[in-house]
């Protein structure tokens, strides 16, 4: 049977405004047999089935690549008729998460082959009631919107749809893919420990960094407005809530007694709450519902105390940071970068049971289905802001590479191998005398990292000049390609530019009395960063890399920050492994400790913790998990 075979596109009406969400309707008969609901939206949305709330979180995608969930409602039930009822947020604007399309939800319940309800005009419909629609409160412009509910308004719509009129039937094209991957699941709600409290203040302490659900239950003698806000720390005894143009709040109207409200769609993360009312309110619970995507951990016992607690960390940050989709710090942003996943990617091969694998291939699948006229990836998937990070488009391939060699899986390589073909032709496009330049244009951000020389700024226009880091790493690219090529049989016809590009980068690059490589040519720029990817290049012989690894380890050049360390100690070990192996746990020792010491649950963005990037700095951040990597590569020199 075809999915949504007869279903229609639904909308409350023609006219969306961003930020809304609407409220859908229907009943159904039900005699026996197991029935499932498929259903997909634009932009999110929660699944109610006679009250209950069933499932909500649609999965991120694109028009051309829509997600439909399969959900089995049969023990949800009763003999005769049922209510069903389905809210929608729809977001409406671009962001690094969200790509814009036309609002919509489309759903069908079917038993056996037969169609018992399905979205079609006759399914009433209406704007929230509680839900301010248009608010387009900025959380952050990763993250999108925020949200303003009011309890006063509350009446039962899930169960009963009176006053709501019939649906507009819209016009969108989608091509429509099953979910590929299970759904995340709730657990028990955080333990809640109260560190301050006066009439209309608390403040919250969950004990660790939890992502998921806000939720709240209170009493109250009259009806009042009440803010919520939420932060990994505590900046002198309070959360930061407003750091620049980002706010984290959200904003609830409480009825006269008995409150409890949870938001089933939009997930935080955080260890602090505070909550403020404009009058006394008596506070039961104020926390979050964990929401998890289960995954096994492979036990792995170290022998030092400090290895293990590191490994641990590193192993809790990459489940936090594993959504619909892998996250890059689940507090501000909720992004899937190219780079950010490589690192997550790599390090659960050998965290997780099984690799992982069907997480992993469908984040790669979802990155390549991302669609650019300029044949680069977008800074994140699905991603509606004309954003890139050129560099990352060649991290992406070697993800692909790394995961062909861990699994044989050459069906999603094939699959992909077009937008591969189309990175490395856009690359070649943009180079002059034999080496690839920077991006010129404002949409083209040309980051490495956070560090001088190499973070670059955004949305300004660079000089179309080559330097030594895009370089080499163009050069890994069609290496990857090559061993890629190799494994499908397919020709690789790259060979002649990939000597050119190894003998001109060098050459452009290298200064021979220091015995390093400049990122750009004659101006003193000395990283390590770009030092660790001329080694991984092979542009160097072995005695040049071994005068760079002495520069590296020995402080004469700008070190890379926590998630890059992955590649200056890939160059290390490929340089002299016994040389340096021990020389790399000692350092991951000592920076991670600090971590340890803090009393954090996650590894964090940069080593600077909440301080970084003016006081934006995360706590919980995936691609910082390179421990749980290096301690698998290095375990015959953990002591």
């Amino acid at each position: 049977m075809k999915v949504f075979d007869k279903a229609k596109w639904i909308w409350v009406d023609k006219s969306p405004l961003a930020d809304s969400y609407g409220e859908f309707f229907t009943t159904f008969n039900y005699q026996d047999g197991e029935v499932v609901c498929n259903i997909s939206c634009d932009s999110d949305y929660v699944l109610f089935v006679n009250g209950k709330v069933i499932a909500s979180n649609q999965y991120g995608d694109f028009e051309w690549y829509k997600i439909y969930d399969t959900l089995d409602i049969t023990e949800f039930l009763k003999k005769g008729e049922n209510t069903l009822a389905v809210l929608v947020w729809y977001f409406g604007e671009n962001s690094q998460r969200y790509k814009k399309a036309d609002a919509g939800l489309i759903f069908e319940v079917v038993s056996n082959g037969e169609v018992l309800a399905q979205s079609q005009k006759s399914v009433v419909s209406r704007y929230s009631k509680t839900y301010k629609n248009g608010l387009k409160k900025l959380i952050t412009r990763q993250l999108g919107f925020s949200f303003l509910y009011d309890s006063t308004k509350e009446d039962d719509w899930q169960t009963t749809g009176n006053g709501f009129i019939d649906s507009a039937e819209i016009d969108k094209k989608c091509q429509f893919y099953k979910r590929p991957i299970e759904k995340q699941i709730l657990l028990p709600k955080a333990k809640m420990q109260v560190l301050k409290a006066e009439n209309n203040y608390y403040l919250i302490d969950l004990g660790e960094e939890i992502v998921g659900l806000p939720t709240l239950s209170l009493k109250t003698e009259k009806q009042q407005k009440i803010r919520v806000d939420w932060g990994e720390d505590l900046f002198e005894g309070h959360v930061r809530r407003i750091i620049y143009d980002r706010d984290f709040s959200f904003d609830y109207i409480a009825k006269s007694g008995k409150n409890d409200y949870t938001n089933y769609m939009l997930r935080i993360s955080c260890r602090y709450l505070e909550i403020y009312s404009e009058d006394k309110i008596e506070l039961e619970y104020l926390g979050v519902i964990p929401q998890v995507y289960s995954v096994e951990e492979k036990p792995y016992e170290l022998s030092n105390p400090l290895d293990q607690k590191i490994y641990d960390l590193s192993v809790n940050t990459l489940k936090k940071c594993m959504m619909e989709h892998y996250v890059d710090t689940p507090w501000r942003e909720q992004c899937l970068y190219a780079y950010d996943s490589r690192n997550q990617i790599l390090c659960g091969y050998y965290a997780f049971e099984n690799g992982n694998i069907d997480y992993v291939k469908a984040n790669l699948k979802l990155i390549g289905e991302d669609r650019r006229d300029d044949g680069l990836l977008s800074v994140c998937y699905p991603c509606g802001n004309d954003l890139t990070i050129p560099s990352f488009s060649l991290y992406y391939i070697l993800a692909l590479k790394e995961y062909l060699d861990h699994t044989g899986d050459k069906g999603l390589i094939i699959d992909l191998y077009a937008k591969i073909s189309s990175i490395i032709s856009t690359f070649i496009g943009n180079m002059e005398n034999g080496l690839v330049c920077k991006f010129g244009l404002a949409n083209n951000w040309n980051f490495y990292d956070w560090t001088d020389y190499l973070a670059s700024e955004i949305s300004i226009k660079a000089d179309k000049i080559p330097d030594s880091a895009i370089n080499s790493l163009f050069i890994i690219a069609l290496k990857c390609l090559k061993e890629i090529d190799k494994k499908l049989g397919y020709n690789f016809k790259y060979d002649d530019l990939l000597n050119e590009c190894v003998v001109k980068t060098k050459k452009a690059f290298f200064v021979e009395e220091k015995g390093l490589f400049e990122l750009h040519s004659g101006k003193g720029e000395f990283t390590v960063l770009a030092n660790s990817l001329a080694i991984l290049a092979g542009v160097v012989s072995k005695s040049e890399s071994e005068r760079i690894c002495q520069a590296i380890t020995g402080g004469e050049i700008l070190d890379c920050t926590l998630s890059m360390k992955i590649l200056k100690y890939q160059a290390l070990l490929l340089s002299n492994e016994e040389k340096w192996a021990r020389w790399i746990i000692d350092e991951i020792r000592k920076e991670y400790s600090i971590m340890i010491g803090s009393g954090c649950s996650c590894v964090w963005e940069t080593i600077d913790g909440a301080k970084a990037f003016e006081n934006a700095g995360s706590l919980c951040h995936g691609w910082s998990a390179v421990p749980v990597y290096m301690y698998h590569v290095l375990k015959d020199y953990l002591k």
